[in-house]
């Protein structure tokens, strides 16, 4: 096994236990305090990462048992009755069941292949990408659980993984907004919460710069990119960031400029 795969999975682990750290302080009114994602409460988010993990963990050990469950999801309508399911636990049974499930999922991803492909939604997608995957879910409804109830959460240099993710997905936001990516590389240079400075992309004459937290954070949509301090040399840096994306599926509805102060 990697020694990159199992730093990996320790960081996934050290993010998961930053988030228990918040939500295990919680008495059962506050986790159904609204956060800034609409619709969802603290519980919806905490059940969101519950069902993804177990989800990962499947597609990970067991594809067989994953293929089985999209197909049920496909032919009941989705995931609603799933999510229900976990929202209706008591706070401490969701919580148990979270930190139960994450901890399936990294001895999963302990036993597994880093480079095998994996069963996901869409394209198959290597052990170490999923785990990554889902430090970012981790960290990103992590942050919104935060925003819900006023606390700031540390910047750790954790955030590389996510960062990371939103580099490589460049091209799925341009496909995700249904409009082509221009030829021309972006190179984006971040500094790290421990003060590094970490890169990607060679010499370019289009530039992101900027805190890592700021990059996560537009990255995930957390924060309007207008709020993250980031700097953007060139039209196709300036194009990227204004719908950069690193989780799946369609646009979000973002945050509205100026939203958090």
């Amino acid at each position: 096994m990697s020694q990159t795969h199992m730093s990996l999975i320790d960081d996934l682990a050290a993010e998961v236990a930053a988030l228990d750290e918040v939500v295990a302080a919680l008495d059962a009114s506050a986790w159904r305090t609204p956060t800034p994602a609409p619709g969802w409460a603290v519980a919806d988010q905490v059940a969101h990462l519950v069902i993804f993990d177990e989800r990962c963990k499947w597609g990970i050990s067991d594809p067989d048992r994953f293929t089985r469950d999209l197909e049920t999801i496909r032919t009941s309508g989705g995931f609603s009755s799933v999510e229900s399911h976990y929202v209706s636990m008591s706070p401490g049974e969701l919580r148990r069941t979270w930190l139960d499930g994450a901890a399936e999922l990294r001895e999963a991803g302990r036993s597994a292949d880093p480079k095998a492909r994996c069963q996901w939604y869409g394209p198959s997608m290597s052990a170490t990408s999923m785990l990554t995957a889902r430090l970012m879910e981790t960290w990103a409804h992590g942050y919104d659980i935060c925003d819900a109830i006023g606390v700031t959460p540390v910047a750790t240099d954790r955030l590389r993984h996510v960062a990371h993710i939103g580099v490589n997905a460049r091209p799925f936001a341009y496909a995700a907004n249904k409009m082509t990516m221009p030829d021309v590389p972006v190179r984006v240079e971040l500094r790290s919460p421990s003060g590094e400075t970490w890169t990607w992309g060679s010499d370019a004459d289009d530039v992101v710069r900027g805190d890592a937290l700021g990059f996560c954070l537009a990255a995930t949509q957390r924060r309007h990119v207008s709020d993250c301090g980031l700097e953007t040399t060139g039209d196709a840096a300036r194009e990227w960031m204004s719908i950069v994306q690193a989780f799946a599926g369609p646009p979000g509805e973002g945050r509205q400029p100026g939203q958090f102060g």
